[in-house]
């Protein structure tokens, strides 16, 4: 592998042109496919074959406008007046003469829209102790160019009604969506350029690796919409392709260009210095990106559909970092040549004064860091533990989602309009709707009727509508609570249980309520799973790496323990509402549910990343005969700069991404930053240096006959070191 990428790397050096042409062609290759196309549609978030659903694709067949209507996202046809004066009756008549004024002014609305009159005595909606009343605007068509207008307007009036008349404005005509790019994002950007100028200390060196990076996530993500343009894909996979090809390939450019600084210093000539560089980091780069895309791939062992497409749009785009680090960045480094370095450097190889191994420091913070973890280890660990413990605390009331009814600003006129309803008439506007099968059915509705309306969490029983033949009826069925609520969870569950409870007739629960919480389930079910298989790619990934027992199962523990902090921090910020300078999304509810899996896929793939870099030094310093503690020493020593200036980055990068405004993005940022930090600086920079010292060389214990069969893999391209010209020897790290 190592020679193969040397020779790759150095024919990138010597033909610049054919390579920059080469990406040039596929970035106007995918442009070219998206603007034949267009962006396409959005895939649906749905997870089919659920008992719901298929209870819906029944019910749609023999109710056919009531199961089309079930499907329907009635936000974008219709809006919620809601009032509730504060002091007084709706039924009072002066604040009923208030009602209709707003009612009135409401008719003449952009849209045409047809008002209810709540207080109308033949339809009346209005609350059993008259606090509440609520009108409903229901409009005709609306195209894109109608919505917002439409939207606009009716917030407008909700704003001019009297204060003391208490208007909300439940529903929403606009389809929600990503907002635009904000200034956070870029922040995070230029921060991760500072990390690249503070470690290389040259000006070039940053801003080619800041190219790489961005060109690899250009390519990958216009890859992405492009295959949006011929096959449906969702929002959630474009974000996660984007924040995770940037960030890995700031990271992947940073340890091949490192390593060319390291190779001119020792004074290599530029073609050959970018040869070895590619050879042994990008071996390494090599190993990092497949075991994040094979952790992301992986997401397809949960069955669900838009879970997997996620995950196969974010390896695409950690693939195309790679390559892009494999192949244009060797071209940049041959143009820049001993520009890479700093001033001072180029000077010392002006002066004749050449040095290896000058990328890890004999002195300094992270020595010094380094040597202290080995001196006293159990202070370390309980230290390290405690404080991930801490983090993951919350983590213990965490409590997803599949979305959020009401949308998803708690403090949004929108929400307060929903959560009016459902205080004062209950599930109201998330029904459960039950389908009853059977011989001649009808004759049973009344008993299932009956039943229903005795279960726990029911407010009341709508009659049932029957089909013509008897055999199917359809019963509509208001919960106390809302969709979210464990109410309404416990009642879809007891109604399952009691399915066949009555002879003859067999029950099924649809509607949007109940797909809800069946896609919440499947993918809690699925989260178990994943976990499952995680864990054991990691022990056989690192059981090869390290060709150890103990390492890897230490690893894998410190892993969990940083998703954990993930999920802790997450619920803390998001569900509990705990104020944080960094987000603006809106927080206070339960988190979505693809969230776990996701943080659990990504953070995997990152975890292996810094897992790799920091213990393959410290092997290789024991493998070269030092003690298990100077093996820790040496190898941190070594290791520990470049991997904090990548933690560094990554964190930086998603700490971006969570400013967003959009709670889908902002969550999985901050998830992904609390997880970068957590492993990065606590399990990998204090948990492992430590384990490592208290176990001494029985960490590097592996059976005999396991020692035999597993294949040895050079991850960093140590093959590649061994032919070339020997280098001065290494000096130990001062303690």
């Amino acid at each position: 592998m190592s020679t193969f990428l040397a020779k790759l790397g150095r024919f990138s050096a010597t033909h610049r042109l054919v390579v920059i042409l080469a990406w040039v062609a596929v970035f106007a290759g995918v442009t070219g496919v998206l603007a034949v196309n267009g962006t396409g549609e959005n895939s649906p978030d749905t997870i089919p074959g659920s008992r719901s659903s298929q209870a819906l694709e029944v019910m749609a067949e023999h109710f056919p406008s009531e199961g089309g209507a079930a499907t329907q996202d009635t936000r974008h046809t219709s809006l919620q007046l809601v009032f509730h004066p504060g002091d007084g009756l709706v039924t009072e008549p002066a604040v009923a003469e208030q009602i209709a004024r707003v009612l009135a002014e409401a008719a003449d609305l952009p849209g045409a829209p047809t008002v209810s009159d709540p207080l109308d005595p033949a339809q009346p909606y209005v609350s059993p102790d008259q606090t509440v009343a609520v009108s409903t605007l229901t409009y005709g068509t609306l195209d894109e160019e109608q919505q917002e207008p439409a939207y606009d307007a009716a917030l407008a009036l909700r704003d001019a009604a009297p204060a003391d008349l208490g208007v909300e404005l439940g529903g929403n005509l606009v389809p929600l969506g990503a907002p635009e790019q904000g200034v956070g994002e870029m922040l995070g950007v230029l921060m991760a350029f500072v990390v690249l100028l503070l470690t290389f200390g040259s000006m070039r060196a940053a801003g080619a690796n800041l190219l790489a990076a961005v060109v690899g996530v250009g390519v990958g993500l216009v890859g992405v919409l492009a295959y949006g343009s011929i096959m449906p894909i969702g929002e959630n996979s474009i974000i996660l392709a984007a924040m995770l090809g940037l960030a890995v390939g700031i990271d992947y450019s940073l340890f091949i260009l490192s390593r060319f600084r390291n190779e001119l210093r020792a004074g290599r000539p530029v073609v050959d210095a970018v040869a070895t560089a590619t050879g042994t980091a990008g071996t390494a780069v090599v190993f990092a990106g497949l075991t994040v895309i094979v952790a992301l791939v992986a997401l397809l062992v949960a069955g669900i559909g838009f879970i997997t497409e996620m995950g196969v749009a974010a390896a695409f785009g950690v693939l195309v970092a790679v390559l892009v680090a494999l192949t244009l960045l060797p071209a940049l480094m041959r143009t820049m040549g001993l520009k890479t370095l700093s001033a001072k450097h180029r000077a010392e190889l002006a002066a004749g004064r050449v040095r290896t191994e000058t990328e890890h420091p004999r002195t300094g913070f992270l020595v010094r860091w380094g040597n202290g973890v080995v001196k006293r280890p159990v202070l370390a660990l309980l230290a390290g533990v405690a404080v991930l413990v801490v983090v993951a605390l919350p983590a213990l009331s965490m409590k997803t989602a599949f979305s959020i009814p009401g949308g998803t600003d708690p403090e949004s006129t929108e929400r307060a309009a929903y959560d009016l309803v459902v205080e004062e008439f209950g599930g109201v506007q998330s029904p459960l709707i039950v389908l009853a099968e059977g011989e001649d059915v009808a004759a049973h509705t009344a008993a299932v009727e009956a039943d229903l309306a005795g279960l726990p969490g029911v407010a009341r029983v709508v009659p049932a509508e029957v089909t013509a033949d008897g055999d199917y009826a359809r019963i509509t069925v208001i919960p106390t609570g809302g969709p979210i609520d464990d109410a309404t969870t416990d009642l879809v569950h007891t109604i399952r249980e009691q399915e066949d409870a009555i002879a003859g007739v067999h029950l099924e629960v649809t509607g949007e309520t109940a797909i809800g919480i069946d896609q919440t389930a499947a993918l809690n079910e699925a989260l178990v799973k994943y976990v499952v298989v995680i864990v054991l790619i990691s022990l056989a990934l690192l059981v090869l790496m390290f060709r150890s027992i103990l390492v890897p199962v230490l690893a894998t523990v410190g892993y969990l323990l940083s998703v954990l902090a993930s999920f802790g921090a997450s619920t803390a910020i998001f569900q509990w509402g705990w104020t944080f300078p960094l987000i603006q999304a809106p927080q206070g509810d339960p988190m979505m549910s693809l969230l776990p899996i996701l943080l659990v896929g990504v953070l995997f793939g990152l975890a292996m990343d810094y897992q790799v870099f920091l213990v393959s030094r410290i092997k290789e310093m024991h493998d070269q005969g030092l003690d298990a503690k100077a093996a820790i020493r040496e190898g941190f020593a070594r290791s520990a700069p470049v991997l904090v200036a990548a933690a560094s980055i990554m964190t930086v990068v998603f700490a971006g991404f969570a400013s967003s405004t959009f709670n889908v993005a902002a969550s999985i940022a901050f998830g992904l930053m609390v997880g970068v930090l957590a492993d990065a600086f606590v399990v990998r920079l204090v948990l492992m240096p430590a384990l490592l010292s208290l176990l001494g060389e029985s960490a590097w214990w592996l059976p005999r006959w396991l020692d035999r069969v597993l294949p040895h893999v050079d991850t960093e391209g140590h093959a590649l070191d061994a032919a070339a010209p020997a280098a001065p020897e290494w000096e130990p790290v001062r303690v």
